[in-house]
């Protein structure tokens, strides 16, 4: 790669210095980066970091041990070793200030003794099995991947959206007692059920409690539609609030983004600034923006307004207006922390924008040697900035590479794609991992930066309406076309016992039995 920068000149042969010459070992300045971030979080490193601390800010720093280690600097560079405001003779203390500036200044000293070692991944995971109340992470025990189903929820109907908010609010006095899950059917009726995301006594290591009104006509809690006639009802249209207060929703006839409060279960705001329908909407991780994606080609970011931490509904007037597609916006991403906003449009393309100032950065084209129409059905953002992009060959045709994902860097350059054998319905990054679902019934888990399967796919029986992840990185959540919600997570270890939960809640002593089928594992078939 060819940088450019103004590095200097070297002080023999005065060759300008202004790029990296990569070792062979590096593929490119991407690969090199992301295996220097592999070896930083390597065992190897993991097991001498203390030798490390121990040598600059430690016991081996100043004295018999730092001689012992050959780790001596000049006497200058150590703090307090000499007293520039006490010296009287200016040549003396000019001669001492160049000396300092010119070998550097040893850290401060925090320890006088050895720092103990850092635990290994085997025994980190170890120490975190023996806890009662710690989550498995489902990345670190992929094989051991098991699927439990859960009914009542929306029979028969699709389940379009599944998901637990990240930032529900939990007093000293709520410890223990369930979260919200929010879903979405197929016939708009909203379900806030409960979720204990781990207890050691079921089989599951989760409980799920069933919101009783999707299933009671007369206490339902519903979307006012209608919804835009022809339109494809998907995961895309609905996004919720990371304290669980707000549902949004897209896709109305009116070109309008609906606001629902969850706790009242009633409209909060109908904002229409789109000129057609809205098509998709996203929120960022620290849930202070919406972006929306229209027909009208535009996309639109939204602050969600609050009042003493709690989201309360969307400004009235967006906060960026984005340009530059020729055709509708078929998927939304953003990263506030990033300063990015993201959109697939159905002409093809993939444009970056910054949130704060709305600028137009670069525009990215998925490769494909077919001619037939290219669309951008859906992607994501990772939190270090690679998007994933998901295209696909809108016409009719039996090519094998109809379907492919591809991966770009936070500066837009094309990593690696990978040919699909199924249409994805939806896909959400998790760390280093991509998830997603399709509509021939495959959940697949991905490494993100080769794109390969990590697993072999699960197979669903079903077409997968949603997937998302649960803020623990525990269970993934899937929604089916036939209204079941199958929760995906760690097998149960053999001296688990399965049976009913009786957790005494804080502040309550109500005890919870565990009546949902949520015990029933879901015999899923490797993909061949």
């Amino acid at each position: 790669c060819v940088l450019e920068f103004n590095l200097g000149q070297l002080q023999v042969s005065k060759e300008l210095v202004n790029d990296v010459i990569l070792p062979r070992w590096a593929k490119s300045a991407e690969d090199f980066i992301y295996k220097h971030r592999k070896a930083l979080e390597s065992e190897y490193v993991s097991a001498h970091l203390h030798e490390w601390i121990d040598l600059i800010f430690g016991y081996k720093q100043r004295g018999p041990a730092a001689v012992e280690a050959l780790n001596v600097f000049y006497y200058c560079s150590y703090e307090g070793a000499v007293d520039l405001d006490a010296l009287t003779d200016e040549k003396e203390r000019k001669a001492l200030e160049g000396m300092i500036n010119n070998f550097g200044q040893t850290p401060c000293q925090l320890l006088k003794e050895p720092h103990p070692p850092r635990l290994s991944a085997e025994e980190a995971i170890q120490k975190q099995t023996k806890t009662e109340i710690s989550t498995l992470n489902l990345f670190q025990h992929l094989p051991e991947l098991k699927s439990f189903f859960i009914e009542g929820i929306s029979d028969g109907i699709p389940l379009l959206k599944a998901i637990i908010p990240r930032n529900q609010s939990r007093s000293f006095m709520s410890q223990g007692s369930p979260e919200l899950l929010i879903t979405v059917s197929m016939n708009y009726v909203i379900g806030t059920h409960g979720w204990l995301p781990y207890d050691r006594n079921i089989s599951n290591y989760f409980t799920f409690i069933k919101d009783q009104t999707v299933t009671n006509p007369k206490a339902q809690r519903a979307l006012s539609g209608p919804f835009a006639p022809g339109l494809e009802i998907t995961s895309k249209l609905f996004a919720v609030s990371h304290d669980a207060k707000l549902l949004f929703s897209a896709g109305h006839w009116d070109n309008s983004i609906q606001v629902m409060s969850l706790t009242k279960g009633k409209l909060v705001s109908h904002n229409i600034r789109h000129i057609d329908i809205v098509t998709c909407l996203a929120t960022d991780y620290c849930g202070i923006h919406l972006i929306s994606g229209s027909r009208d080609t535009t996309c639109m970011i939204w602050q969600i307004t609050q009042q003493g931490g709690t989201s309360v509904g969307l400004a009235p007037k967006p906060f960026q207006i984005l340009y530059g597609h020729t055709d509708e916006i078929l998927s939304v991403g953003i990263s506030t922390e990033l300063d990015m906003a993201v959109s697939g449009s159905r002409d093809g393309t993939v444009i970056i924008h910054t949130i704060q100032k709305g600028q137009y950065l670069r525009t990215l084209r998925p490769p494909c040697e077919s001619s037939l129409f290219l669309t951008i059905p859906s992607l994501a953002i990772s939190w270090e900035g690679h998007i994933v992009v998901y295209s696909s060959l809108e016409e009719k045709s039996t090519l094998k590479d109809k379907n492919l994902l591809h991966v770009f860097s936070i500066n837009g350059k094309y990593l690696g794609s990978q040919v699909l054998s199924e249409q994805i319905s939806d896909m959400c990054i998790v760390g280093e991992h991509i998830i997603t679902g399709s509509l021939q019934g495959l959940l697949s888990v991905r490494e993100l930066h080769s794109l390969k399967l990590s697993i072999a796919p699960l197979a669903m029986r079903l077409p997968i309406h949603c997937v998302s992840i649960t803020k623990e990185h525990s269970h993934i959540l899937v929604g089916l076309e036939d209204g079941k919600l199958i929760v995906v997570g760690v097998g149960k270890p053999a001296e688990m016992r399965s049976g009913q939960l009786s957790r005494k809640l804080w502040g309550s002593s109500k005890r919870l039995n565990q009546i949902s089928a949520g015990e029933t594992e879901y015999n899923t078939q490797d993909f061949k």
